[in-house]
């Protein structure tokens, strides 16, 4: 299992430039894995459960 932030407040993706473009934010929830466009963050989330945010992280860490 990858470990979630530390916190349950919402991370902004490491990979987010300075442009601040195409970025996404995680924040980690009782048993749920919440994810959020970072420059629309009134705008809707995606949640999925702790098991798919992992086989999501594996396979693009899979894919290199």
């Amino acid at each position: 299992m990858h470990p979630p932030p530390e916190q349950d407040g919402w991370i902004k993706s490491s990979h987010s430039g300075a442009d601040q473009g195409n970025c996404i934010e995680v924040a980690v929830g009782a048993g749920t894995i919440r994810i959020r466009d970072s420059k629309v963050t009134g705008g809707p989330e995606l949640a999925v459960a702790p098991a798919t945010w992992d086989t999501f992280l594996d396979g693009i860490t899979a894919a290199g």
